[in-house]
């Protein structure tokens, strides 16, 4: 059960943001390719940032607590995920608070 860990966290991300999508109708996923441009060049900084750290041995991930399914530069599935997931998790909190909080709007 511990190999989930990462993953765990990365659904527990989906499951505590993605509601909004449904309930609040915040819009983020109808406008996929907006939100996708605006994180693809973040990602792609931290996936370069990670290689690097993993390359040179400054960062490493628990081998227990990851699947053990690696994507290019040797880093885990489960951190690409993460660089999509958390981004899109974030812009429907803040679109659901400018939902909800309709004076905070500029």
């Amino acid at each position: 059960m511990l190999k989930f860990g990462y993953l765990a966290m990365i659904i527990f991300t989906v499951v505590g943001s993605f509601w909004l999508e449904i309930f609040l109708k915040v819009g983020v996923l109808r406008r996929f390719k907006r939100a996708f441009k605006a994180i693809a060049p973040i990602a792609l900084l931290f996936i370069a940032w990670d290689a690097y750290a993993i390359r040179s041995g400054h960062w490493r991930f628990d081998d227990q607590q990851i699947l053990g399914i690696y994507g290019p530069f040797c880093i885990p599935v489960e951190e690409y995920l993460f660089f999509i997931v958390v981004p899109f998790a974030a812009i429907m909190t803040i679109e659901a608070v400018r939902t909800v909080k309709k004076h905070w709007q500029i």
